[in-house]
């Protein structure tokens, strides 16, 4: 009986304790509902925020123009407190940049970053011309890339110009004129007001001055370099405005030309540098300890090579805006780089918009690439030699590469896609080229598509272009021309640097509309066409590049390059709802030449920072 009611009581329990149990679980299930509901609400509208920049409708129209910017602009200046370099340093740093003209931009960023970093001063870098990066300009023709070599090989020169404008130079809306600065002071203030009201136009005067600058202010006393020998023409001084890059940074870095002899002895002596590999993306930490302490104990060291050799992701906004000081103002190329590649944007803009492609067809990237099969046997026989002489062995199928868009797009995919897009065979195209490989062959699709096709060469036809533009300063001029046409369109930029620089560059100086083909989506899309299923092809390549930014603000995601986009530490909003995305104070040069006599001088001024605050 106990156990009939013991079970009877169970029972009841049980169906008491069932029934809670259920609409315990009722509850939770109606929890999890709406936390997955809001959740996905959430994500819906992070969605759409993170791509209310992708267009709904591509139209030929708005591409000429910039970008929507969204209320930022390029800002590197200071925001937060920003001391002087230190009236003594630690010791002394030289840097080789290996690689070609736009991987020795980035790795001369990094190495006054470095210098920053280990209070050091830092030797005017070493530019590096004998990598296997080729400098267009530099390289010799092969019987399967004459015809075009013919039309094409100063694609490097122009490649530097645009670099040029990176440092000091800036353009109105239209992009229609250079100005530059004619003073350290207004130079500076580009840092944080970029407009063009800020600056004087790029004068005759100026472009008559070889060293770069109108006139000498703070009492800095410059060398001149008409007596340097000729690897240092060819080298920093052969491309870039030495001066101005000095005094552009003079807040930040202490820059010397040479490591300087000291007296020992009554003996004159030279500092010998230990020389370092530094790892491939060093942090910090390896610069503040196993380099600042060989620097310390020789006085001097030599990073070599220097080619990505400091972490492009840093969590110090201060450090990345150093970075774009050093790229995009102090890095200026010479006078008659600038003026060689204003001449022509000039005579292109003046039958109206222009675009110009980096038209990466070329030995060395196809044989990275591994891309070999649509190439002749002969063709791909140098193309296999060249990757084994110059690159890690590494098992590369044609078919596989293609599908997943490690191949550069051919001239005529490059062609075909701006059709798809809109632009008709009237459309203007500057080609930012080398040495084509494989010949005429494969231009000839896309010159029937866009027959109006430039180079350097055919905008400057003379002796004179051909002797500026050999070296690194042939990228430079390409460089500029592409960095100031309407619309650019890299056609590889995945180890390409010029490509990337000039991404980076163009999102800088006012959002400068991009067309970026998504390879990996395009390539089935071209595959299909080649086995003869072309039915909505168009449609199919508009679909693809409707996802993709077209020079718009966007969130940086690895593995895209800080060089790339430098969006947000590169840029302020003057009504920014978060502190952080402020634009600096107006009289940022001031406080920046006050802390700098302050420490000249010795005396220290500790209501400076409140300036920041």
């Amino acid at each position: 009986m106990r156990r009939a009611g013991f079970h009877r009581q169970s029972v009841r329990q049980g169906t008491g304790g069932g029934l809670k149990g259920m609409i315990a679980k009722l509850s939770i299930a109606v929890l999890v509902f709406l936390i997955c509901t809001i959740s996905f609400l959430f994500s819906s509208t992070s969605t759409h925020s993170g791509q209310s920049n992708y267009r709904s409708e591509i139209r030929i129209e708005e591409l000429w123009s910039n970008a929507d910017s969204g209320g930022w602009r390029p800002s590197s200046a200071p925001r937060s407190y920003w001391p002087p370099p230190p009236s003594k340093s630690n010791g002394y740093l030289r840097v080789r940049c290996n690689g070609g003209l736009n991987q020795q931009r980035s790795a001369i960023s990094n190495a006054v970053l470095a210098a920053r970093i280990m209070n050091a001063t830092l030797v005017l870098p070493e530019l590096d011309t004998n990598s296997y990066w080729h400098d267009d300009s530099q390289q010799g023709s092969s019987p399967l890339v004459a015809s075009f070599h013919v039309q094409f090989t100063l694609r490097a020169f122009i490649s530097s110009s645009v670099a040029l404008l990176h440092s000091g130079f800036f353009i109105t809306n239209t992009f229609r004129h250079l100005f530059v600065t004619n003073t350290c002071c207004k130079t500076f203030m580009t840092w944080s007001q970029p407009d063009v009201g800020n600056f004087a136009m790029y004068s005759n005067r100026v472009i008559g001055n070889q060293l770069g600058w109108a006139e000498n202010t703070g009492g800095c006393k410059w060398r001149r370099v008409d007596s340097l020998n000729k690897a240092t023409r060819y080298g920093f001084y052969g491309i870039y405005d030495v001066e101005h890059f000095i005094k552009t940074l003079r807040f930040d870095v202490r820059i010397v030309e040479s490591i300087p002899e000291i007296h020992k002895n009554g003996k004159r002596k030279k500092i010998k540098a230990f020389q370092l590999r530094p790892p491939r993306d060093a942090p910090i930490s390896w610069y503040t300890g196993i380099a600042l302490a060989k620097m310390k104990e020789h006085g001097a060291i030599y990073l070599t090579p220097f080619s990505h050799r400091l972490a492009e992701e840093i969590d110090n906004p201060e450090y990345q805006r150093l970075r774009c000081r050093v790229n995009y103002h102090a890095l200026r190329f010479k006078p008659h780089i600038m003026k060689l590649s204003q001449s022509i944007v000039d005579k292109l803009r003046a039958q109206g918009h222009f675009i110009s492609i980096h038209l990466r067809f070329e030995m060395d990237m196809l044989a990275f690439a591994g891309c070999f099969d649509i190439f002749t046997p002969e063709e791909q026989k140098i193309l296999r030699k060249y990757r084994e002489e110059n690159f890690a062995p590494k098992q590369l199928i044609y078919s596989e590469r293609r599908a997943i868009g490690k191949c550069p797009l051919t001239p005529e995919e490059v062609g075909l896609i701006l059709r798809a897009l809109g632009f008709d065979n009237s459309t203007r195209i500057y080609l930012a080229a080398g040495e084509l490989f494989g010949g005429d062959r494969f231009m000839k699709p896309f010159r029937s598509l866009f027959p109006r096709l430039e180079n350097h060469s055919s905008m400057e036809p003379s002796e004179e272009l051909v002797e500026n533009t050999r070296g690194l300063a042939g990228s430079a001029v390409d460089y500029m021309v592409c960095l100031l046409s309407d619309i650019f369109m890299p056609t590889y930029d995945g180890p390409s640097n010029f490509a990337n620089n000039l991404l980076g560059h163009r999102l800088y100086y006012s959002f400068r509309t991009i067309i970026r083909p998504d390879r990996k989506a395009l390539a089935p899309i071209f595959i299909d066409r080649e086995a003869g299923r072309t039915a909505g092809f168009g449609e199919a390549v508009r679909k693809i590049m409707l996802k993709t930014s077209f020079g718009e603000p966007h969130k940086r995601v690895p593995p895209e390059s800080f060089y790339t986009n430098s969006w947000p530490e590169c840029f302020c909003q003057a009504s920014a709802k978060n502190p952080v995305d402020r634009c600096p104070p107006n009289d940022i040069l001031e406080i920046l030449n006050s802390q700098l006599e302050q420490e000249t001088t010795g005396h220290s001024n500790s209501t400076l920072s409140s300036a920041y605050m």
